[in-house]
Formats: C-alpha cells, sequence, structure tokens
C-alpha cells in the first residue's frame, strides 16, 4: 500500500512536471509548456538580472525532481507531458533581454522553440545520452542557452528594438 506521503510527492512532481497541467494538452505539449512560461516570465520582468538567475536555477533543480517523479510514477523517459524543461529553457532563453516587451517574449518564444525542437550540437547528445531528470531538462536548458545567445545578439544589434517598432506601428 503506498504512502500518503508517496502519494503526495507524485502528485506535487507531476503537477510542476506537467506546469500545471498544460503538458496534458493533446496538441504540442511542449509548446503549451513554453506558453505558460511567458507570463511567469512578464511577471518577473522588474526583477534584476542575478535574482532571475536564481529563479531559474531553483526552477530547474525542482525542475529536474520533478521530471524524476513524474516519469518513475509513469514508468517512463521523457514523457511527452513532462513540460517543465520547456519553461526552464524558455527562462534561460530570455534572461538577458528586456523581459517587459512582448515583442521579445514573442520572438524568444519562437526562437526557443526551434532550438528545442531541432536539437543541435550539444542539446541532441545531451537528450539521448544524459538520464533521469537531469536528461529531461537539461537539453533544454542548453537549447535556452543558445536561444539566450541569439537574443543578446539581436538585443545588440538592434534588430530586436527594430522589430518590436515595426509591429508596434
Amino acid at each position: 500500500m503506498e504512502s500518503t506521503a508517496n502519494r503526495a510527492r507524485v502528485a506535487v512532481g507531476r503537477t510542476i512536471a506537467t506546469a500545471g497541467g498544460a503538458g496534458y494538452s493533446p496538441f504540442a505539449p511542449g509548446t503549451c509548456g513554453t506558453a505558460v512560461a511567458v507570463p511567469l516570465v512578464w511577471l518577473g520582468a522588474g526583477l534584476p538580472w542575478w535574482a532571475w538567475l536564481l529563479i531559474t536555477a531553483g526552477l530547474t533543480i525542482v525542475g529536474i525532481w520533478a521530471a524524476a517523479v513524474a516519469d518513475g510514477s509513469w514508468g517512463t523517459h521523457d514523457a511527452g507531458r513532462i513540460v517543465i524543461d520547456e519553461v526552464a529553457g524558455y527562462f534561460v532563453t530570455v534572461a538577458a533581454v528586456d523581459r517587459a516587451d512582448g515583442v521579445t517574449l514573442l520572438i524568444g518564444f519562437v526562437i526557443f522553440r526551434a532550438f528545442d525542437i531541432i536539437k543541435p550540437p550539444p542539446v541532441r547528445w545531451i537528450d539521448r545520452e544524459v538520464g533521469g531528470g537531469a536528461g529531461v531538462v537539461l537539453d533544454d536548458v542548453a537549447a535556452g542557452v543558445m536561444g539566450a545567445a541569439v537574443m543578446v545578439g539581436l538585443a545588440a544589434s538592434g534588430a530586436l528594438a527594430a522589430i518590436s517598432r515595426v509591429i508596434a506601428g
């Protein structure tokens, strides 16, 4: 008989791993998980960069735990319904740019999803070779690092500001 504490641990792990249930979406659960992250990022826009990095690191650590718990409870590895990795990866992608600008957040969304789906090296290697919850989450964090590099480049070149001006009219 399963203990109440273990049932609670599994329920909390699954809730976090699915980003509050977004991972249960029958259509594009990874995209839905990333979409959950956008308003969270926007809410944290006023935080200093160092605080954002601490939150992102904490989310990554908790996400690794939650992914391991959820996969263990379902008997899977990197189940599609686990999307906390997308949340963590998106947090990394937009860490060093203006998190209050909606256009910037949208561009970051597209760039992160592209790196997450394409999985260029070393993202694919991490996805295939690193086991457990770490493997589930860290490939998306690596995709987020690549996305952050692109976002910083776009911001430094003035492209993000130019795109925002064009869209704002």
